[in-house]
């Protein structure tokens, strides 16, 4: 623990690294509180997965390792995915969840190849390029981990404005209709949303885990209240301190990384609430039934 405050006094990077994770992790439970009830959490697992050949692809255009640059086109190619999945559902027999496999598969796979390809026909400048699929917070400097706790802080902005309307549209779209919500616009707004937290936390936390991100804090949240503005508030409360968690236990042991110590952070909070929560957990349920 001496090492921690020493590293967090002396080195500014790791105090940047410390409020990146904190701001993403409340962003990314509360949207993910919308998403789980709204059942699209596998839709945010494509996302996440389609963002890679986005990130190989700006790199190849550019041929220039920025991070706004990469964002953008990990933002593309999960808006075509999530287009992709909606296509294929309308257009034919294929479920949902199949629907999901296959954009899934096909884009990490094209994105893998693209990552293939660049590491043997450019050389330094792809240079931790792969940190992209695990993520590595290590490797932030003080304008990406700005961008991300700048774009993470205005996606929690327009989440509480837009807090009712999501309320209502995923509840009940009809009364939302009757009473002159546009449900089409708030839907498209939250996998727009969900599109943001995939971009902006895949250098931190990975392309395979940020949809942990969003959707474990938000599953424990939902074992002690009924209430959607409790959820939402304690889901970013519960992702806020796995990013606090898991940054702090990377810095004190080198060799572990950042994102995959979040994940297993929210994890650890999940099977407590799974356990010991107020409405759902197993706990309080088996005393009821004794």
């Amino acid at each position: 623990m001496l090492d921690f405050y020493q590293s967090f006094l002396s080195s500014a990077n790791v105090r940047w690294v410390l409020i990146g994770s904190l701001i993403l992790g409340f962003a990314s439970g509360m949207i993910g509180s919308f998403v789980l009830l709204k059942k699209q959490s596998l839709i945010s697992d494509a996302m996440s997965h389609a963002a890679l050949p986005g990130v190989c692809i700006g790199f190849m255009i550019f041929q220039e390792k920025s991070l706004p640059i990469l964002l953008v086109g990990a933002a593309v190619t999960s808006l075509i995915a999530t287009h992709a999945i909606q296509v294929i559902v309308n257009h034919s027999k294929i479920k949902s969840d199949a629907a999901i496999g296959i954009v899934i598969s096909v884009f990490f796979g094209f994105g893998i190849v693209l990552l293939t390809y660049i590491q043997q026909n450019f050389t330094s400048d792809q240079a931790g390029l792969d940190a992209f699929i695990f993520g590595q917070a290590a490797s932030l400097v003080r304008s990406d981990v700005q961008l991300v706790a700048i774009s993470s802080l205005i996606l929690v902005i327009i989440t509480t404005i837009c807090f009712k309307a999501f309320k209502i549209s995923i509840f009940d779209p009809s009364f939302a209709k009757n009473i002159g919500i546009h449900v089409r616009f708030f839907n498209g707004l939250l996998l727009a949303l969900v599109v943001g937290i995939v971009v902006i936390g895949i250098q931190m936390v990975g392309v395979v885990l940020i949809a942990a991100l969003l959707i474990t804090p938000a599953l424990a949240a939902r074992y002690w209240t009924d209430n959607l503005t409790v959820m939402a508030w304690l889901a970013g409360v519960f992702g806020s301190i796995s990013g606090l968690i898991g940054a702090i236990t990377s810095t004190l042991f080198s060799n572990l990384p950042t994102g995959p110590m979040i994940v297993l952070s929210a994890s650890v909070i999940f099977f407590i609430s799974l356990l010991i929560g107020q409405r759902k957990g197993l706990f309080l349920r088996a005393v009821k039934v004794r």
